[in-house]
């Protein structure tokens, strides 16, 4: 006799789930085994997500290896493991604080930008670029159909965080070392801190691009990288222009907390 794990395998290869396996294997499963662990710290992997967000900088592609690997092992693409969220979220504190610190705020306009950025810019608006790309990934990019040929939302999500995550580096930490230059009124100013959004936009849509290029049943996922002349049009133009940035970015964040 074939042991339980060949058998399960083979079904699963099939298509054909046993109602106990199928029922582990929906959505609401996934998200509540994933919900569950957030609040079990032992139980996550940090130093695998560290090694995930040091990959996201220096070679991505080796990040969405590991999501296929997951796939055939535990049959999604998405993580199961919260623990790149966990540091994601401590980054993201540190780093506004940082920014709140380097534009002379307060405790209390610290705290608010705080709520601002981890609730609006991150999570909201992750929530909203996550379920576009889901929606669009799964209605126009389909090369054929399939129980294996769908765009899982908390992949799409994950991809998200994979871009956001370097992003929020450069524009929120390595940018500081270089914040007096980069307010500044001189030319000098606004190449340097466009510079560092033409790297950061540029790292967001290159990840989100090998996201979606990882999964092989998606199709012309090379339109990922159109935007990137777009970027460039608005880099030169904010160069002939005098365009800052940081500045705008600088005063948009004061703005808010008053």
């Amino acid at each position: 006799m074939l042991p339980t794990t060949s058998l399960n395998s083979r079904a699963q290869s099939n298509g054909n789930l046993s109602p106990r396996d199928a029922a582990r294997h929906t959505a609401g499963a996934k998200r509540y085994k994933y919900l569950r662990r957030l609040f079990h710290f032992r139980h996550m992997d940090f130093e695998f997500a560290i090694w995930q967000m040091l990959y996201l900088f220096t070679s991505p592609q080796k990040v969405y290896r590991n999501f296929q690997y997951r796939k055939q092992t535990k049959d999604q693409w998405a993580r199961d493991d919260p623990a790149f969220l966990v540091l994601l979220g401590m980054w993201l504190c540190v780093s506004t604080i940082m920014f709140g610190v380097v534009l002379h705020m307060g405790f209390f306009e610290m705290l608010k930008l705080l709520l601002w950025i981890v609730f609006i810019d991150c999570i909201g608006v992750g929530l909203l670029i996550a379920t576009l790309m889901w929606f669009i990934s799964n209605k126009y990019m389909m090369k054929h159909q399939g129980r294996d040929c769908d765009v899982e939302w908390g992949y799409a999500l994950d991809v998200h965080l994979n871009a956001f995550y370097p992003l929020l580096v450069v524009l929120h930490f390595i940018q500081l070392f270089f914040i007096k230059i980069v307010i500044s009124d001189f030319s000098i100013g606004y190449f340097v801190g466009n510079t560092f959004w033409l790297i950061a936009i540029g790292y967001y849509i290159y990840i989100t691009f090998l996201g979606y290029s990882a999964l092989p049943f998606l199709k012309n996922t090379v339109i990922l990288l159109y935007p990137f002349a777009v970027l460039i049009l608005l880099y030169v133009l904010s160069l002939a222009l005098g365009w800052n940035f940081t500045q705008m970015l600088s005063n948009f964040y004061k703005f808010r907390v008053n």
